[in-house]
């Protein structure tokens, strides 16, 4: 999953690894299934990649579901029960909008 994330940044192994703090030669054995990381040199890719610790090992449900989307997330768990109606009514409705969108093309 390392490579699929990386590519669709465009960014080369150099670059993830100084991104990351992981050696170029550590990302290449992740990438090609000679080394797993450990959970420390995990979480450091994939903040790198802006993704969860999930999503990097391959059981999010999808990939867009980055790291930015999930803090988003758990802050609108925090929010009261009327503010949480509000968001929730307000994303429906663009949600709404884009699906019509969609079928009207």
């Amino acid at each position: 999953m390392i490579i699929t994330l990386r590519k669709e940044k465009g960014w080369s192994q150099g670059y993830l690894a100084k991104q990351s703090g992981v050696s170029r030669k550590m990302i290449g054995k992740y990438e090609r299934g000679e080394a797993v990381p450990s959970i420390e040199t995990a979480k450091k890719i994939a903040s790198a990649l802006g993704v969860t610790l999930a999503c990097l090992a391959g059981e999010a449900s999808s990939a867009a579901f980055d790291r930015r989307t999930v803090e988003r997330i758990q802050d609108i768990e925090q929010l009261d029960e009327g503010e949480k109606q509000h968001v929730f009514d307000l994303l429906d409705t663009f949600l709404a909008k884009n699906k019509m969108q969609a079928i009207l093309k």
